[in-house]
């Protein structure tokens, strides 16, 4: 972990010569809360990482426990493969929440919510942790999914490997309202204003295998984001 130039604290993150934020710093989120609202929000982030000298960005589920992220994925997988060596990597969760339209292209934006977070991915070795890792997954979006489950067997837990990153050295953006313009640009007879987009879930959409008369649980219906 760099050397904070803002001290870590309880309630907040620290800030690093790498997670400063430069330009539109008042965007800058360090409370953790927020911030785990924001990881929390999400169901995929992006690893980034260099292997053989080439950078690569692969896409995954994840899961925030406390102060870690899981993510996991084949025994076989490259990615999870290089990075049980204890490689530095960088991880992104990014949620676009809408347009936002200025009179003028310089000042037209993006409303989002962004984190990302650099450290080491380290190889989930007890099996315990590892188990109760895959609960969280399952947890998160169908809450009472895993009891109902037939559960992993030993075949699976081989097959699979998860791993997990501390949350030490982050940074988090995020913009809401309307476009900012120059002062003059507002006499201009051009509309302005936001387009908000958000994720909707669906109604579920059962197997094509599934047996007569297997009733929709309660679980699936409480899927949920954020």
């Amino acid at each position: 972990m760099a050397k904070p130039e803002v001290a870590p604290s309880e309630t907040s993150y620290g800030v690093t010569e790498r997670t400063r934020l430069r330009r539109s710093p008042l965007r800058a989120v360090t409370d953790r809360r927020e911030v785990h609202a924001v990881l929390d929000a999400g169901l995929m982030c992006h690893v980034g990482y260099v292997m053989d000298g080439q950078p690569y960005v692969t896409p995954t589920a994840y899961v925030r426990v406390g102060e870690t992220l899981y993510w996991h994925g084949s025994s076989a997988s490259k990615m999870i493969r290089h990075l049980e060596k204890g490689v530095p990597v960088c991880v992104t969760v990014a949620l676009l929440d809408g347009l936002v339209l200025a009179r003028s292209g310089f000042h037209s934006s993006f409303n989002y919510r962004s984190v990302m977070a650099f450290g080491e991915a380290q190889l989930v070795a007890d099996e315990a942790e590892k188990m109760e890792a895959l609960e969280h997954f399952v947890e998160r979006v169908t809450p009472g999914r895993w009891a109902e489950m037939r559960p992993v067997n030993g075949q699976e837990m081989k097959a699979t490997k998860v791993v997990a990153m501390k949350l030490d050295e982050l940074s988090c953006k995020i913009r809401t309202g309307g476009p900012i313009d120059d002062e003059e640009d507002y006499a201009l007879d051009i509309w302005a204003g936001e387009i908000p987009i958000s994720t909707r879930i669906e109604d579920p959409l059962p197997d094509a295998r599934l047996k007569p008369g297997v009733a929709l649980p309660n679980c699936v219906g409480n899927v949920k984001l954020g």
